[in-house]
């Protein structure tokens, strides 16, 4: 692996570690791990051995790389402290004060960020994170809660808590998370530990396996080890694997389950399940799952309460998820604007064809609204400028890559209007042999999208998700 590839985290980053002092290095090809004397060479990351390696001072060389087989970046926790939180937009929103480590799963998983913005310390779920960069932690959406952190039962702080630990008598000095093989993942890789002190000399730390330290993540709770076991699953074997069990023990899983891991699982089930499964889950907690879920399937939860509960939920989500759900209430539940997605890829007339592939090749993206970009004049989160028409991904893949969208354009796909009834959506989606038709409102703005996969919600039986598919 080119060293160029990986991402430098810590050659820019500030000077003052949390946990070790740390330093950056500044030469190309490095990272400097925030340990005493130890930077890495990059040059062949990933293909040197790991078992209980001590650091030497200086360089490591390519023959005494300690990143775990398989592991193409490793970032340590004491060098993300202090950096910014940037927002989608290159906005500054706050310092990065620690990481959020849950004891569950195997290895254990980075959960989300601690991050101080003014004087609030607020929670960054790792769903909503982009990248980590030498610059800082970027977002790849919205907003963030202002709710006061609170450390949940299973969780670890990696500074003010795991630093503060020992390992076979040795203090922690710091921990390394590398990304995980599913999108948005980060997952714990090495722990650094102090070497025994010798009078007289200095001894650098040593890097092991995080299994190596297993005590330092102990599960402290049977119902943690369950709720990491279940997160594991897809989606959909999870919402299955639940409904086997009572609905006592469904609600005590549910409250041990990350927020986005929960809302993964609840999109997977029929609303009233989903009712019965959250009626244990206090304001706030739900208010964080439903800032997860997409925002029709928000809508469409929200819509089994009353407007009173409705109005207290919206409240407690963040204000830019709860928006975009706003309008959707507004809008029959049978309509297409209530079964519409608000969130479709949309572009400038200017973005190239390069520009929109690199933006629907987004792996987080549902694949009905991967498959075209909608074309409007700013701005360019719903309600848009004025629509002016779609590509599909087939004329993307055709086009040359630097060439504007606005000579790209497919004009003959006729927008829908939210309160025509769905039923009408599916009958132009199969006229026109497209998985998605924009929805723009009476004078030509661009409202969302509404997706074979919303009328297809609509028009089936409604325990269809029960019925075994072969």
């Amino acid at each position: 692996m080119a060293g160029e590839e990986v991402e430098h985290v810590v050659e820019e980053a500030d000077a003052r570690g949390a946990l070790s002092g740390a330093r950056p290095v500044g030469i190309e090809g490095q990272v400097d791990l925030g340990l005493p004397g130890a930077a890495l060479d990059l040059g062949r990351a990933g293909h040197g051995r790991h078992s209980r390696s001590q650091w030497p001072r200086g360089l490591v060389s390519a023959a005494q790389e300690t990143y775990p087989p398989g592991v193409r970046r490793l970032v340590y926790v004491s060098r993300l402290t202090r950096l910014s939180l940037v927002g989608a937009d290159g906005s500054d929103v706050g310092r990065v004060a620690d990481v959020v480590i849950g004891s569950g799963s195997r290895p254990p998983r980075l959960n989300g960020f601690v991050v101080a913005v003014q004087r609030r310390r607020v929670f960054v779920g790792i769903g909503r994170v982009a990248e980590i960069g030498s610059d800082g932690v970027r977002l790849r959406r919205g907003s963030i809660n202002m709710r006061h952190f609170e450390v949940r039962p299973g969780e670890s702080l990696g500074v003010a808590e795991l630093g503060r630990r020992r390992v076979d008598g040795r203090r922690v000095a710091d921990i390394g998370i590398t990304p995980g093989t599913e999108p948005f993942v980060w997952e714990v890789a090495t722990v650094a530990l102090s070497a025994h002190r010798v009078p007289g000399l200095r001894r650098e730390p040593e890097i092991v396996d995080w299994s190596e330290a297993g005590e330092l993540f102990a599960d402290e709770r049977p119902v943690d080890r369950q709720a990491a076991t279940l997160s594991q699953l897809h989606p959909t074997e999870m919402a299955d694997a639940l409904r086997k069990l009572p609905l006592s023990r469904r609600r005590v899983l549910a409250a041990a389950l990350e927020d986005e891991r929960l809302a993964d699982v609840l999109e997977e089930l029929p609303e009233d399940e989903q009712v019965r499964l959250v009626e244990g889950l206090d304001r706030d907690r739900l208010g964080r799952v439903l800032d997860e879920m997409e925002a029709d399937d928000a809508a469409d939860l929200l819509n089994e309460f009353s407007e009173t509960q409705q109005a207290e939920l919206l409240g407690a989500m963040d204000p830019g998820e709860a928006e975009p759900v706003r309008r959707l209430l507004s809008y029959g539940a049978d309509t297409v604007g209530g079964l519409m997605t608000p969130e479709p890829v949309v572009l400038g007339p200017q973005a190239t064809v390069a520009g929109a592939l690199a933006r629907v090749r987004d792996p987080d993206l549902p694949v009905p609204l991967a498959a075209q970009v909608f074309v409007a004049q700013p701005p360019l989160e719903t309600p848009t400028g004025r629509y002016l028409g779609v590509v599909g991904i087939q004329r993307l893949l055709r086009e040359a890559p630097g060439k504007p969208l606005a000579r790209c354009l497919d004009e003959d796909w006729d927008p829908i209007e939210p309160d025509v009834p769905g039923e009408e959506a599916a009958r132009r989606l199969a006229a026109y042999d497209v998985v998605a038709l924009p929805v723009c409102d009476p004078t030509g703005h661009l409202l969302g999208a509404v997706s074979i996969d919303d009328v297809l919600d609509q028009m089936l039986p409604a325990n269809w998700r029960l019925s075994e598919v072969r």
